[in-house]
């Protein structure tokens, strides 16, 4: 096989083995996405309730159901998490769950901006 770099009939390139779409290439370009999201929806200072609202819909919903009702991931609304402390749900968005799909947040978000989530998820009916 030729090898990454090198010219092949066609002049197209050839990947190294074992580098084409495999498993997780999915979760590697959502979490790309989410990246370019972040970075453009959290490049103020403040916070952003709107955008942080866009997020929880759109990237958190994107495993979690747009509804939040629960998907690959479990439900969000407020029902479902009442029972949970903000701090507990902070942590899981910043550090994840180890063995899960739920990916850490916190090289994308800060730690004010996943609080905010927290509460929001607690209290979506009254926001």
């Amino acid at each position: 096989m030729a090898k990454f770099g090198s010219r092949r009939s066609g002049g197209s390139r050839s990947l190294p083995d074992g580098a084409a779409k495999g498993p997780g290439w999915t979760a590697r370009a959502v979490l790309t996405t989410a990246v370019l999201v972040a970075t453009s929806a959290f490049a103020a200072d403040t916070l952003d309730p709107n955008a942080l609202k866009r997020l929880v819909h759109q990237d958190c919903g994107s495993c979690h159901g747009l509804s939040l009702k629960g998907g690959l991931g479990p439900d969000l609304r407020t029902e479902t998490l009442e029972h949970y402390d903000a701090d507990v749900l902070t942590g899981v968005i910043l550090d994840g769950i180890p063995d899960t799909a739920m990916p850490p947040w916190r090289p994308l978000i800060s730690e004010e901006e996943a609080e905010w989530i927290a509460r929001y998820l607690l209290a979506q009916e009254a926001q």
